[in-house]
């Protein structure tokens, strides 16, 4: 799903997560204008997003999104299916192991890795979404993992 259509309410409980399962965005391409109002946004004009004389010499050949902004829009692409049972407690493994580039079209595919019970927080769990977006070609441009804090419908004994 993206934007275009209508957000889906998906009430999960913590029992609910399968281990495996896995669901994947449509794409979403990048374009000049994101580039821009994400420097505009965050202050990074570093040249490396910004100087299209300055990347044509570089290793990469052209100017190459910032990591942020992968993030944002790979992670935002997600953000169709909301569990009003859950919420996040934070990010691990952030890696960007390949460039973003203008004209690139990205997707993400949201897999349930592990759940544990929160020692910490009686009645709720602990579920990480492996979070990899690719772009056209296959590659993987943004690995993290997501950990939800999710709600029991038992709490653990």
């Amino acid at each position: 799903m993206t934007s275009r259509e209508e957000r889906v309410e998906n009430e999960r409980y913590f029992e609910d997560y399968e281990p495996g399962a896995m669901r994947k965005t449509l794409g979403r391409t990048i374009t000049e204008t994101d580039f821009v109002v994400h420097a505009g946004h965050t202050g990074d004009f570093f040249p490396h997003h910004m100087d299209a004389e300055f990347c044509a010499k570089s290793d990469f050949g052209q100017r190459i999104a910032h990591g942020t902004m992968t993030f944002a829009i790979g992670v935002g692409l997600t953000a169709t299916e909301i569990n009003p049972r859950a919420f996040t407690y934070g990010y691990e493994r952030l890696r960007f192991p390949k460039p973003v580039h203008i004209g690139d079209t990205i997707h993400t595919t949201v897999t349930i890795g592990e759940k544990t019970p929160d020692p910490k927080r009686k009645g709720f769990g602990k579920v990480v979404e492996i979070t990899e977006t690719r772009k056209q070609d296959g590659s993987t441009v943004l690995y993290c993992e997501h950990i939800l804090l999710v709600e029991m419908r038992e709490p653990a004994k």
